[in-house]
Order: structure tokens, then C-alpha cells, then sequence
């Protein structure tokens, strides 16, 4: 019995965790705090979802779409879920998977139209394999996400690392 708990809690440990050269993100919202692993090999979404949040373009954004069981959407700055940046992007088709927790840019009906609107799945959604961009995953926080509702806002979203290996000090 043991065996099986530290095998558990080694695993938990492991995909709490950041993969190595991946980014992560920290939201603090109106219901909690989550962060998010932004995926390095999805490159033209990631980048734009990047600099995004160094411009600080998302902080003070509401969540503007809730789906029980589906997703929570936000990063339209007009709130309304019609707006976006001033930038499009290609849409980047990846082996990531719409698995609970991953981060995916919305799009409209022209598959070459993401700009800053992103949602979180509330659930598995292989439905959306394929047809969406899963750029990240949330880290931590989870049950933050799972109380976010339409209205609900991004009071501050940063950098926390860039995934860059650390350096050693002597001291």
C-alpha cells in the first residue's frame, strides 16, 4: 500500500510540474490565484499569448463565456467575446490534447483567426482535437479555474518563468 502512495505522489508531482524550457503563467483572479504551463512547441501561439502577457494586455479582463462542463473563455478586451488584439495568428494543430485543464485559443469560424481569446476546458474535450489550438495546461489551481464564471476577471496575469535554465551561483 505504501509502494502505491508514493507511486501516486511521485506522479502527481510530476505533471504539477512544468516540462523543461516551457514557460508559466500566473493568473490572479476574482475567484483565486492558478498558473498555467505555456507550451514552448507551439510556437506562433504561445508567442502571441507571451507577449500578450508582457504588454499586460490581459490584466483587468472578464471572463466572458462560462459553458458548465465545457469551458471558461475570456481575453477579449471588450468583454462581449466579438473582440481581440490587434494581431492574428495561424492556427497550429499539435498532438496536445483538450484533456481538462489545457489552455486553447479561440478562434472564429476562419481557422487562421486567433488573437487573444483563450479558453480553459472544464472537462476532456476530444471533440476539439484538431480543430483548436491547445497551446498550455494548468500547473496549479485548478479548483480556482472550476469557480470561474462569465463575468468573473483576470485582475493579473504574468510571467513567473520563462523556462530558461537557471544558471548556477557561487556564493
Amino acid at each position: 500500500m505504501k509502494n502505491i502512495i508514493l507511486a501516486f505522489v511521485v506522479l502527481f508531482s510530476f505533471l504539477s510540474v512544468a516540462r523543461a524550457g516551457n514557460p508559466v503563467v500566473k493568473f490572479v483572479t476574482t475567484q483565486g490565484t492558478f498558473t498555467a504551463e505555456i507550451f514552448s512547441d507551439v510556437a506562433a501561439t504561445s508567442k502571441n499569448f507571451l507577449d500578450l502577457v508582457s504588454k499586460k494586455f490581459y490584466d483587468g479582463i472578464v471572463f466572458h463565456r462560462y459553458v458548465p462542463g465545457f469551458v471558461i473563455q475570456g481575453g477579449d478586451p471588450t468583454g462581449t467575446g466579438q473582440g481581440g488584439s490587434d494581431k492574428t495568428i495561424p492556427l497550429e494543430i499539435t498532438d496536445h490534447k483538450h484533456v481538462t485543464g489545457a489552455l486553447g485559443m479561440a478562434r472564429t469560424n476562419d481557422p487562421n483567426s486567433a488573437s487573444s481569446q483563450f479558453y480553459i476546458c472544464l472537462a476532456d474535450l476530444p471533440q476539439l482535437d484538431g480543430n483548436y489550438c491547445v497551446f498550455g495546461k494548468v500547473l496549479k489551481g485548478m479548483s480556482t479555474v472550476m469557480k470561474l464564471r462569465q463575468g468573473d476577471k483576470m485582475l493579473k496575469v504574468t510571467l513567473v518563468s520563462d523556462g530558461a535554465p537557471k544558471a548556477a551561483t557561487n556564493q
